[in-house]
């Protein structure tokens, strides 16, 4: 039997690889990929990228202990999810991320991992220590109860993120965690659904990419320039899929031409990445609750 120090450990090294296969996933429409290894496409380098993912790794752990200790999703235990989280972020800012510029997709290109990342990861890595061997289903029912809780020590200084949350209604990170994170649900369906249909493992995690940005009211383009913005990443997701995804030639050139598109306007829908990362976290954990393998990388 595993030790519970060492099954926390391992379900931070789930999420720290969660992290890094979403950041290696190629071709990510206007979001840095294995093309931006110099930073000059979209002014995010992956390989501060993977160090600030490496660097979370004892935040994750801590989050999963700290889950373990109350047994249920109590306020208190939501409250010490955030004083860590808090930790995680300037540890992570100092490996080469800059979440403190980056909590609505905004702020200076410095190679960072999205804020939201950290949010939807944390909540997700303490269901799954709180509920070992539980569905995804029930981990996001889960994770929507720690949510659901207000953190008396978090900043009283609004966010980018939040502010632009209040500006357009938009649900947010927190508002995607307070339903249960849905995306992150219709992201596991698209990447069974493909993998039954004989995609690649590539092909299968574009197209939960592409799902979760036609429908997420994501708050990065909103940030960078407004409805506009992501109405445009909406559409372009959703004419990616109408072409038949990634899997077809037609769906391919539409990826490319959404890719040309939001890159050179500098639209990166950040949040949509977040769930993504958050979904192959969940695809990591079997029913006994113990990480497999699959989320190392994209195959074919």
């Amino acid at each position: 039997m595993p030790t519970t120090r060492s099954t926390d450990e391992a379900l931070a090294q789930t999420a720290v690889r969660a992290l890094i296969s979403q950041a290696e996933l190629t071709p990510k429409p206007g979001l840095a990929d294995t093309r931006d290894l110099q930073a000059r496409a979209t002014g995010t380098d992956l390989l501060a990228l993977r160090w600030s993912a490496k660097a979370l790794a004892p935040g994750f752990a801590a989050m999963a202990a700290a889950a373990r200790r109350p047994g249920e999703p109590t306020r208190a235990l939501r409250e010490e999810l955030g004083a860590i989280g808090r930790c995680a972020e300037w540890t992570m800012a100092r490996a080469g991320g800059d979440p403190a510029g980056d909590r609505a997709g905004g702020g200076p290109a410095t190679g960072r991992l999205h804020y939201g990342a950290l949010w939807v990861l944390g909540l997700l890595v303490a269901a799954a220590a709180l509920e070992p061997g539980a569905a995804p289903f029930e981990l996001t029912a889960t994770a929507r109860q720690l949510a659901s809780h207000a953190d008396r020590g978090a900043p009283r200084r609004p966010s980018a993120g939040s502010q632009v949350s209040a500006t357009y209604g938009a649900a947010g990170a927190r508002g995607e965690a307070r339903a249960a994170f849905p995306h992150v649900r219709r992201a596991l369906d698209v990447l069974s659904r493909t993998r039954a249909a004989g995609a690649t493992e590539t092909q299968a995690r574009l197209d939960a990419l592409l799902t979760v940005m036609s429908t997420l009211q994501d708050t990065g383009p909103l940030y960078q320039a407004g409805p506009p913005a992501l109405r445009r990443v909406q559409d372009g997701a959703r004419g990616v899929l109408e072409a038949g995804g990634a899997t077809s030639a037609q769906g391919a050139a539409a990826l490319a031409t959404l890719d040309a598109e939001l890159r050179g306007t500098g639209v990166a829908p950040r949040g949509s990445a977040a769930v993504l990362a958050g979904a192959l976290f969940l695809d990591a954990l079997p029913a006994t609750g113990r990480p497999r393998d699959r989320v190392a990388g994209a195959r074919g």
